[in-house]
């Protein structure tokens, strides 16, 4: 397991290539692999892990869906490739304002959220994972955006339930610490 997961990190890693993280000075790969080592915390299930660090890939960088199953039948058996890719799938939004560029933030986002509510247990604890990295991240730089972004979290996380109790209740906890910053 160890190697296939240092496979696809590579991968993602190699994907992402010179983007760097909005709020810290960081590769945007430090992100990814935090958000797996949040995931870890509670399973060892190699698909989950693998997704986690993969989450981003689809919807960020050149990568067709095409190529990541590609890579992923190289590295990992055929089930786990393709549970791994419906994960990713799954994490990747489709409300962006490159696909809606007549949509508004609020519209793009409830949708979102429609969407995410959804989505699996394994995706949906996923989800909290990012939710608990960016939510740190963000309320510490950007407080204008981090108000936005922590109630976006807030509402996302209430229609979202489905996933590890743990990570839910983490990110809600994290959630609602940066809020409460915010109000100070």
């Amino acid at each position: 397991m160890k190697e296939v997961l240092q496979q696809i990190q590579d991968f993602a890693d190699r994907a992402h290539g010179d983007q760097m993280r909005k709020f810290a000075p960081e590769r945007y790969i430090a992100h990814p692999i935090r958000v797996m080592e949040l995931c870890r915390e509670q399973t060892n299930d190699t698909g989950m892990l693998a997704a986690a660090l993969l989450h981003d890939v689809l919807e960020d960088t050149p990568v067709s869906k095409e190529a990541l199953n590609e890579f992923l039948l190289e590295v990992m058996n055929d089930a786990t490739a393709q549970r791994t890719l419906h994960l990713v799938v799954e994490l990747t939004d489709i409300y962006t304002k490159r696909n809606y560029p007549d949509w508004n933030r609020r519209k793009r986002k409830a949708r979102e959220v429609e969407r995410l509510s959804g989505t699996s247990a394994d995706a949906q604890t996923i989800k909290y994972a990012d939710i608990i990295d960016n939510s740190a991240e963000i309320a510490m730089q950007d407080t204008d955006f981090a108000r936005v972004f922590l109630r976006e979290c807030r509402t996302l996380l209430t229609k979202m339930n489905k996933g590890n109790k743990i990570l839910y209740q983490k990110a809600l906890d994290t959630v609602d610490a940066g809020l409460r910053h915010l109000k100070e």
